[in-house]
């Protein structure tokens, strides 16, 4: 073992010209190998040669891969025999890294040698291995010969897709986390409950999925939606008046919803542990409830109001969806996370906290109540406190809570991360504060916008374009290098206010989402747009393999 490793490691100086690799994102380190003009074939005869059981993982999901996309039936052995032939050998060792995530790939005519320290470093390389293989079918694949070392930037890279608007099926869930695995990001954000729907089967408060989990409808085309043009919205400091006073809302009359069980759960967070990706699960509090409070209106600021789901886009608190901060809430609150907590591993919860609208605490005599009873002097203090709660629940739980930007008001939650969507004004003062913060701002990562400046389908707002994501820089330049480690990484954003279909997000995700792997995976001083471009050409032709939907447009230039 110790000859391979050192055999590996002085085969790789040669200068990089290796032309017919095309990976994202970019790797660390990228050369041609000892014999360049070699190559290494695959067919039906070759051999996954695993080292250590441990790897079987890694060997099964590329035995999957070339099985499913190129028809070819590798056998998986860890028979010393087998290791002696035309054989893709995955290495398991502690021998080789300290860093866990930091692998190696190694091509010559005889044999493809992959390894790494830990299951998601082989992990890592294999999806390298898949890179390199043809973009079209054949009988035999032949792999340049390359060396590699490879290892991420950051430590969170992360990607969202909300459910809430519309529901997408578990069989495409599965499908978006290999999409995220494919370009090494190892967190997925699954925004479970908002206004427009509640899709997670709690137990113990079935209205939950049974009222929540449903709307009798939504707007048509772009907000504020077909007929609508003519209601007026006034957010004021202590009212907000809707004119006219009695104005309907039209929508298309569609019945929309859907629910995930805590079985399909549990399918889904396994699926993706077998590709090293945490889902971190969002339960949106205090505000975005109306879905919630649809099913359960006694936890409102107006428990006599009958709440239906929001049937329209936007920030629903113009509307009243803020729930009230009081014991009862709280435990419902509790009751709830405790089996969202069960289902889902990861060591981080996401409970929201964005859009709050102070006006609803204001006008509620029971918040002014609570406010006067804990000394909190106003709204934004209400709403910290809120948070405050429900962290002290999560932590004594062993999770940390994950909130958007607007949980900084009032005072910024104990151990709390903070998610920075407005900008990157909320990471920036996290940081300086000594938390962790993601990086999320709206006009660079949220994927829901348009990719062009002028769309040929409903999209969200200004664009946010493929150079616009790729240039971007998570770490701020005004943080010094200690304020800088803070900043754990970024995440894209794909909001499902006009994606209805699977085929909307693949055309919303790709190949925005090239661009940010590259941007958390690859350093820094690797990025280069017009090469990335170069290689998007390949990736195009390996989506067109696997049957993504993306624009057209980008073949153009």
């Amino acid at each position: 073992m110790k000859k391979f490793i050192f055999l590996f490691l002085t085969l790789i100086s040669f200068k990089v010209s290796a032309q017919e690799v095309n990976i994202i994102p970019q790797p660390a380190q990228l050369r041609p190998g000892l014999y360049p003009t070699d190559k290494f074939k695959i067919d039906n005869q070759t051999i996954i040669f695993i080292t250590d059981n441990k790897a079987m993982n890694s060997a099964t999901f590329l035995a999957e891969y070339l099985f499913k996309q190129y028809k070819l039936n590798l056998k998986i052995s860890n028979a010393a025999e087998d290791g002696n032939k035309n054989s893709i050998k995955l290495v398991l060792s502690d021998q080789l890294y300290k860093n866990p995530n930091k692998y190696f790939v190694s091509v010559l005519s005889t044999s493809l040698n992959a390894g790494a320290s830990s299951e998601q470093g082989l992990f890592y390389a294999v999806q390298s291995i898949i890179q390199l293989l043809p973009a079209t079918t054949e009988d035999k694949l032949f792999i340049p010969s390359v060396d590699i070392i490879d290892y991420p930037r950051f430590d969170y890279r992360g990607m969202h897709l909300d459910v809430s608007r519309h529901f997408f099926d578990i069989a495409f869930i599965k499908q978006y986390i290999d999409y995220l695995a494919l370009h090494k990001m190892n967190y997925f954000h699954w925004h479970l409950t908002d206004d427009h729907g509640w899709r997670i089967e709690i137990k113990k408060y079935p209205r939950l999925t049974e009222i929540g989990a449903w709307r009798n409808g939504s707007i048509i085309g772009l907000w504020p939606g077909k007929g609508n043009e003519n209601i007026k919205y006034q957010v004021l400091p202590n009212e907000i008046k809707i004119t006219p006073k009695d104005a309907v809302i039209k929508t298309d009359g569609i019945r929309h919803g859907g629910f995930y069980t805590q079985e399909q759960i549990k399918e889904v967070v396994d699926y993706a542990a077998k590709r090293y990706i945490t889902i971190i699960p969002e339960i949106e509090m205090p505000a975005h409830s109306m879905a919630l409070l649809a099913a359960y209106p006694e936890l409102g600021t107006e428990p006599n109001k009958k709440y239906t789901v929001a049937e329209t886009w936007g920030m629903m608190n113009k509307y009243n969806n803020v729930l009230q901060a009081s014991d009862t809430t709280f435990k419902f609150l509790e009751n709830v996370l405790t089996e969202v907590m069960a289902l889902f591993p990861s060591p981080y919860i996401h409970i929201g906290g964005d859009e709050a609208s102070k006006v609803w605490w204001k006008q509620s005599a029971v918040s002014q109540q609570v406010m006067k009873a804990n000394g909190l002097k106003t709204e934004s203090e209400l709403q910290s406190y809120f948070i405050r709660r429900m962290e002290k629940f999560v932590n004594s739980r062993g999770k940390t809570i994950i909130g958007w930007n607007e949980i900084l008001q009032g005072g910024l939650a104990p151990n709390a991360v903070v998610m920075s969507w407005q900008s990157e004004k909320g990471g920036i003062e996290a940081a300086k504060q000594n938390h962790k913060a993601i990086m999320t701002p709206e006009n660079k990562m949220y994927f829901n916008h348009g990719q062009f400046v002028e769309e040929d389908s409903l999209t969200a707002s200004t664009p946010s374009l493929l150079a616009d994501v790729y240039n971007y820089e998570p770490v701020p330049a005004e943080l010094n290098t200690e304020q800088a480690t803070y900043i754990w990484g970024a995440q894209g954003c794909l909001w499902s206010e006009y994606i209805t279909n699977p085929a909307k997000v693949q055309y919303q995700l790709f190949p925005r989402l090239d661009a940010l792997s590259e941007v958390l995976w690859s350093p820094k001083e690797k990025r280069n747009y017009p090469d990335f471009q170069k290689r998007l050409k390949t990736q195009f032709k390996r989506y067109d393999l696997m049957g993504i939907t993306y624009s057209k447009r980008y073949l153009e230039n």
